[in-house]
């Protein structure tokens, strides 16, 4: 591999590592695959990042599970060949819904379970059950937004970052507060 595929393979691989949803590995196989021109099959991948074919053929299932990189047929080979997706939107869109809106579901979905047991509790100071609700609205507001913005994203339709910004306005005690800190 050379030095400019070396460089770009081994950033990949750390920006994947720190991204929660891939391995550096799986990283690493995804820039390789990306920048050849031609599919690669597990030997030829494991030889160039150094693996056991095993190692590779296991991390390729995950970048397939993720449509990152799928299996092509190579003419006159009986060996499965590899290849990088090309349409990054659409690789985005698969991880923003798989991923993102997991998480965001999951919170709105907690949210909604704690909202709910804490309108039916009766323990506790008016003050406080009052407080923790108007804290729990906020952030079912925000990550209700935030699972259209993610909804419009992958649909293609416009979204503006400002929106989200502009969704929960700061209640002016809290903003005069901070201007005097």
């Amino acid at each position: 591999m050379d030095d400019a595929v070396a460089i770009f393979v081994d950033g990949m691989g750390a920006a994947a590592a720190t991204s929660g949803i891939l391995s550096q590995l799986e990283g690493r196989i995804f820039a390789l695959l990306y920048l050849h021109e031609e599919p690669l099959a597990l030997e030829e991948i494991a030889s160039a990042l150094g693996q056991s074919k095993s190692n590779i053929s296991v991390n390729i299932r995950g970048l397939v599970e993720w449509h990152l990189v799928r299996r092509v047929r190579v003419p006159g080979s009986r060996k499965d060949h590899y290849e990088a997706a090309s349409n990054l939107w659409r690789v985005m869109q698969e991880v923003m819904e798989r991923r993102f809106r997991w998480n965001v579901r999951q919170v709105i979905a907690t949210a909604t379970e704690t909202r709910r047991a804490l309108g039916g509790a009766s323990g506790g100071r008016k003050g406080e059950r009052t407080f923790l609700g108007s804290r729990l609205d906020t952030l079912l507001t925000f990550f209700s937004v935030l699972d259209a913005a993610i909804s419009a994203i992958n649909q293609g339709q416009p979204f503006s970052p400002a929106t989200l910004q502009n969704v929960l306005p700061m209640p002016a005690a809290r903003t005069a507060r901070r201007s005097q800190a």
